[in-house]
């Protein structure tokens, strides 16, 4: 076994590592870039290394880089993770010439699996069922429209280099075609370095069920079951399970034995993923091979008993696999959401910002939190916005479903938008607790897990009013102790006013709507005045800074957290922000609305489609920006002329910058 180990990643796989490296006693060397200097996996490390600035191709993409840190640190090994290095055959290569190992497959499996369609044309000399689709060379446009329309619409642009939804795009129609394959191959060139696609018959309603295999350098090979991973957005999952819900264990088998074929194949080494579409009929399809450890891999490892990266370890150092195939059987349910800093209600763009406020929930044999940032951490432009992977488990699957809603209910995150509670609303949703699967559920069920936004209840009000009223007092307080006279009548926040009703007005902002909550200071507590009528409330604040409250009678707690101007008000995973506004203060001038077109997020300019001038018409795509590797486009929100274009392509831009100016004909 090795002393020492680099791992060349960051963030939750980082820390996922070491972890299981520390438990093995395995000295670790950790490297990041400038915005990563105080992350949470540098501080976990033995040891940590600066390895450039914040974009990746500067700092996690530089192998060379890299190999030095691993040759002054004394690292006899490199983990890649996932992501970045982990699948880039060249800098497998290097690590060979540097005598340092690198923990994954050999370079051929890489290189064979790394272009979708080679893979494909492999698995079919192997016997592996396919889609069908076009996987050949040939990427003329015009040619690749063809291909489309022979297979038939709908199809399924894919990246041929890459995952994760990275270049992926469903196209309906023959008219949308070119647009898709434009904007596919560009976020390909951006991810991947290459911007070949495949084509493929876009399946109506599949499920996305993967096989995690395991192969050593001695010959012998193994699967350890399916994950089913059919809950996605934007193509890239959010919601993974093992087993697989109402697999049935011929099916099982035959999946398994086509996965390890599919290993056996390309003489696969190491931790390998091998995903297919599984049909409603029962007919399965290969569509790629992962070679590297999945994002998922948890839910495996609840079910099965097994540290997969201390096989991984294993099986890099020469040894043999530590289970045959009859050794491994299933145990329980495992279910892993994933937290991410994006807004669902904005089709999931990413969310930028530091961690205000982090609370999870208490980890045990049945809950499991992988992740890479603690409270104070930030969700920068440059990475994947990924917080955390929650991971529970029990002996069936109802069981695992009760335990990851009452996970979620109690996961709190402040600073930053966060999906969980669009997870909160799929675990509840009755089409996924009877496991009606299939990588349109999302969309399927939009109605329902995208409900029009609500304004503050008045319980969500009165929590809101008892949390400004119970600091005021509990400041007010502090500020009397320090005083020469703590008893001085100035320090009292009773509401007493000389020969007038002692009350006082909140003025809460929800959305944009002013809400105002009058206050009458009572002995026994507050008297509010809601929308929905007068209510007595009281309360203390505990150790935590929880509210213990009393609303008409009803007690209740919930976490109320101030970030800035604005209350987060977090009860039973259900969280609603107000903030607190000054009636009193003078706004700014503002443009007609529309007028402005703003960055919806941080990110770069890679497209500029219109020019100064230009007479545009509603939803025409005006401009694209990346961010995290994925392309948002901005589109015009009416018709207009383009007054004035801010950014170039190639330029970066803030949140909220405007990008260019719409105006109507008279306006330019």
């Amino acid at each position: 076994m090795f002393d020492t180990i680099l791992i060349a990643n960051r963030g939750e796989i980082a820390c996922r590592v070491i972890s299981t490296a520390r438990r093995l006693g395995i000295r670790t060397v950790a490297v990041y870039s400038d915005t990563d200097a105080d992350a949470l996996h540098v501080t976990m490390a033995d040891e940590a290394y600066h390895i450039g600035l914040a974009p990746a191709r500067e700092s996690y993409l530089r192998g060379d880089v890299i190999l030095e840190v691993a040759a002054r640190s004394g690292a006899q090994a490199i983990h890649p993770g996932y992501g970045f290095l982990s699948e880039n055959a060249e800098f497998a290569e290097a690590c060979a010439k540097a005598g340092v190992v690198f923990i994954g497959p050999p370079t051929g499996a890489i290189r064979a699996m790394g272009s979708k369609s080679a893979a494909k044309e492999i698995m079919e000399k192997a016997g592996v069922p396919l889609v069908p689709g076009y996987h050949g060379e040939n990427q003329d446009p015009e040619f690749l429209g063809r291909e489309a329309k022979r297979i038939g619409f709908p199809v399924l642009i894919k990246a041929s280099a890459g995952g994760g939804g990275k270049g992926m795009r469903a196209v309906r129609e023959a008219v949308e075609f070119p647009d898709a394959l434009a904007s596919a191959k560009r976020e390909a060139q951006a991810s991947f370095g290459d911007d070949r696609v495949l084509l493929e018959k876009y399946l109506t309603k599949p499920r996305h069920v993967e096989i995690q295999v395991f192969a050593d350098t001695h010959g012998n090979a193994v699967h350890l079951f399916e994950r089913d991973c059919s809950i996605q957005r934007r193509h890239q999952k959010v919601l993974e399970e093992a087993p697989a819900p109402g697999m049935k264990p011929a099916l099982r088998k035959k999946m398994g034995e086509a996965a390890v074929a599919a290993a056996s194949a390309i003489g696969y080494v190491g931790a390998g993923t091998v995903e297919f579409l599984l049909d409603e009929d029962g007919s399965f399809y290969f569509m790629e091979m992962n070679t590297r450890l999945q994002v998922e891999h948890p839910v495996t490892e609840m079910i099965t008993g097994q540290d997969l990266v201390e096989w991984q370890l294993q099986v890099a150092a020469g040894a043999p696999l530590p289970c045959r195939q009859k050794d491994l059987a299933i145990g329980g349910h495992a279910i892993e959401a994933r937290i991410y800093a994006e807004d669902p209600a904005k089709d999931f763009l990413p969310s930028i910002g530091r961690l205000a406020h982090l609370r999870t929930p208490a980890e045990s044999a049945n809950v499991r939190i992988d992740t890479g940032v603690g409270q104070g951490g930030e969700v920068s432009i440059y990475y994947d916005p990924m917080i955390a992977k929650l991971i529970v488990w029990d002996t069936d699957r109802a069981g695992a479903l009760r335990r990851l809603q009452k996970a979620l209910a109690d996961y709190q995150v402040v600073g930053v938008t966060t999906n969980i509670g669009f997870l909160g609303s799929v675990a509840a949703h009755p089409a996924f607790a009877a496991a009606d699967l299939d990588t349109g559920f999302i969309e399927r069920h939009r109605t329902d897990l995208f409900p029009d936004p609500s304004l503050a209840s008045d319980r969500t009000l009165a929590l809101a009013s008892l949390d400004v009223l119970l600091r005021r007092a509990a400041e007010a307080k502090r500020t009397a102790l320090a005083s020469a006279d703590p008893y001085s009548p100035w320090h009292q926040t009773s509401g007493w006013r000389l020969n007038f009703d002692n009350h006082h007005d909140l003025h809460f902002l929800d959305g944009e709507k002013v809400v105002t909550i009058t206050v009458h200071y009572r002995a026994e507590g507050y008297l509010l005045a809601l929308p929905g009528g007068d209510l007595l409330v009281r309360g203390e604040l505990d150790a935590a800074g929880d509210i213990l409250a009393d609303l008409g009678g009803a007690r209740v707690k919930a976490t109320v957290v101030r970030h800035g101007a604005t209350l987060t008000i977090m009860k039973g995973g259900r969280s609603h922000t107000l903030a607190i506004h000054n009636p009193y203060a003078l706004s700014g001038d503002e443009e007609g609305a529309g007028g402005r077109l703003t960055a919806p997020m941080p990110g770069k300019v890679v497209a500029v489609m219109v020019e100064p001038g230009e007479r545009v018409e509603k939803g025409r795509p005006l401009m694209i920006l990346e961010a995290m590797k994925m392309e948002h486009t901005i589109a015009a929100p009416r018709d207009g002329l383009v007054a004035r274009l801010n950014f170039t392509v190639g330029s970066l831009v803030s949140d909220g910058a405007e990008l260019l100016a719409l105006a109507d004909e008279e306006g330019v």
